[in-house]
């Protein structure tokens, strides 16, 4: 049993994070604070890794939690849906180019004035999925605990921003919130099956050969099942909350006290930049409005330089347009692995320039 192999204060101290992760999941629901099962476990494992520490949540449980929300972008996925999306294609693309452009300006600044390495501070500030930016760091030789750091204070300022401007924005839970209530007929039993081996797969086939693929693969996947009718995709409800709080947990245990005590003198830059991005996609976001004939809200969230899995959990407890904000934030992805590397080189290298020239 794990608890056997566990030393009984590790034990204890996962048992009461666990526990004032499920308390503040709880309270903020109450409230109906959009994203509030993972916004609540993120904000307890931030303040637990920074004070207490020593905890670490298996990668494969982020990575299930990923697979989910996977298949919970593909129950939203219909022919209507995708033909829309073919439709807006230019907009999507200029909606991509925008973001990674303010993206880099504000790269630029923080790694002029931030005081942090060039390469580091670039892969820091590049938008996409924060774990493969993590990752891709490591073999450009920067410091993966600094970008981590960046790239998780960024997200964590994303959610927090997208959670108060779907609630202000946003549509009532009360009026709108889906049914995962499971059915315990064959055919949902056999529907559950089918989830659970498209996650499977998705961790650990589609995770080796895509960026991102544990999110990404079951989100294809299941995009294929559900528009073939063939059967349907059943996620119930304890599923969703647990995967929304491996999400939650494995970004808030990322800030532990000798992360933050890297970074803590450019700790206010990184909290700048990162407000100042969350701004300028917003602008792009009121300018793509008529471009694209949807919400502000759900522009503002296919933008926001945060991570597909968090912006669709916001997406789907405040009813905006879940296929568009996944098939924007999914294109950013893809172009940020592509062009990822050759984007942090010109952040880094256009941001020394001055020093390199004095006088």
């Amino acid at each position: 049993m794990l608890a056997d192999r566990l030393p009984a204060s590790l034990l204890l101290r996962w048992i009461l994070l666990l526990s004032a992760c499920a308390l503040a999941s709880f309270l903020l629901q109450l409230v109906h604070m959009p994203a509030g099962a993972l916004i609540g476990p993120m904000a307890v494992s931030v303040v637990f890794g920074v004070t207490v520490g020593g905890l670490k949540l298996p990668r494969v449980l982020f990575k299930s939690g990923q697979g989910v929300i996977g298949l919970l972008i593909a129950q939203a996925m219909t022919l209507t849906v995708l033909s829309t999306i073919a439709e807006s294609w230019p907009a999507m693309v200029l909606a991509t180019v925008v973001t990674l452009v303010l993206s880099t300006v504000v790269g630029i600044l923080l790694v002029r004035y931030g005081g942090l390495p060039g390469t580091t501070a670039a892969w820091g500030t590049t938008p996409g999925a924060a774990a493969a930016m993590v990752a891709m760091s490591e073999q450009a030789n920067a410091d993966p605990r600094i970008v981590a750091t960046m790239q998780y204070v960024r997200v964590l300022c994303v959610i927090m921003a997208g959670a108060l401007v779907s609630h202000f924005l946003g549509v009532s839970e009360a009026e709108h919130t889906p049914s995962h209530t499971m059915t315990w007929d064959i055919h949902g039993l056999l529907s559950l099956a089918v989830s659970i081996a498209l996650i499977a797969v998705g961790i650990v086939v589609c995770d080796r050969l895509l960026p991102a693929g544990a999110l990404l693969g079951p989100m294809l996947l299941g995009t294929v099942v559900q528009v073939s009718g063939v059967i349907d995709i059943e996620l119930p409800l304890p599923l969703l909350e647990a995967a929304y709080a491996c999400i939650g947990i494995y970004v808030g245990l990322r800030f532990d006290r000798q992360a933050v005590r890297s970074v803590m003198h450019a700790f206010k830059w990184m909290l700048l930049a990162s407000i100042m991005l969350i701004a300028f996609c917003a602008l792009s976001a009121l300018m793509l409005v008529p471009m694209m004939h949807s919400d502000f809200l759900t522009l503002y969230l296919a933008t926001s330089p945060g991570g597909l899995d968090s912006m669709t959990i916001i997406a789907l407890d405040t009813h905006a347009d879940v296929a568009i904000v996944a098939a924007l934030q999914a294109l950013r992805l893809f172009t940020v692995v592509l062009i990822g590397p050759s984007m942090a080189r010109f952040i880094a290298r256009f941001a020394r320039e001055p020093s390199s020239h004095p006088g």
